[in-house]
C-alpha cells in the first residue's frame, strides 16, 4: 500500500500552486486570492477543483502524489488552478470545463492540457460506491448510490436504453 505524501511534499505542492495564481496574476493582469488546498482526495481522480457558493478549493489525491509526484506537480496542478482562474475570470456557467478558456490558460501556464492522467493504481486506496438493483422490462440494473439517491428524492428518473422502460427499485 502506498502511503499518502507527507508534510514536505505537501507544502512544495501549495507552493507550486500559488506560483501559478502570481503567474496567472502576471499574465492576466487581475489579482486572484490564494485558494484553499486539500489533500483529502481518494480514488482514481488527482485532483478537483470544488466551488460551492462563494468558496472554491482544490482537492488533490495524497496517494496518487506520493507514487507520481513530479508528474502531479507538473501536471495536475496546473491543470486544477486553470479551472480556478477560468472561475474568477469567466464564472461556472458561461464555460465548459475544459473549454477554450481553460485551454487558453493551460498554454499560457504552458502546462500539458492532457484532461485526465493514465495513472497505475495499484496500491491507491479506491472508494467503493454501493449500488442498488433497478429493474425495467427486460433485465436487472446495477445503478450508483448518486443516481439512486436522485431517484429517491424525486430529481429524476432513468430509462432503459434497451427496452425504453423506466426504471424502478427492485424489491
Amino acid at each position: 500500500m502506498i502511503e499518502p505524501i507527507n508534510q514536505r511534499q505537501r507544502n512544495t505542492v501549495i507552493v507550486h500552486n500559488n506560483l501559478y495564481i502570481e503567474r496567472a496574476r502576471t499574465l492576466f493582469g487581475r489579482h486572484f486570492d490564494p485558494v484553499d488546498v486539500l489533500f483529502d482526495l481518494s480514488g482514481g481522480s488527482a485532483g478537483m477543483f470544488k466551488v460551492s457558493g462563494r468558496r472554491c478549493w482544490i482537492r488533490y489525491n495524497p496517494w496518487l502524489f506520493a507514487k507520481y509526484f513530479q508528474e502531479n506537480l507538473t501536471g495536475t496542478v496546473p491543470h486544477e488552478v486553470a479551472h480556478y482562474i477560468v472561475h474568477r475570470l469567466y464564472g461556472l456557467h458561461r464555460v465548459q470545463p475544459h473549454g477554450r478558456e481553460w485551454l487558453a490558460v493551460m498554454e499560457a501556464f504552458e502546462a500539458d492540457p492532457s484532461v485526465t492522467g493514465k495513472f497505475d493504481l495499484r496500491g491507491i486506496p479506491q472508494r467503493r460506491q454501493r449500488r442498488f438493483t433497478y429493474l425495467c422490462d427486460c433485465r436487472r440494473h446495477q445503478i450508483s448510490t448518486r443516481r439512486h439517491n436522485i431517484m429517491l428524492r424525486g430529481e429524476g428518473s432513468y430509462q432503459c436504453i434497451y427496452c425504453a422502460a423506466e426504471l424502478t427499485l427492485a424489491d
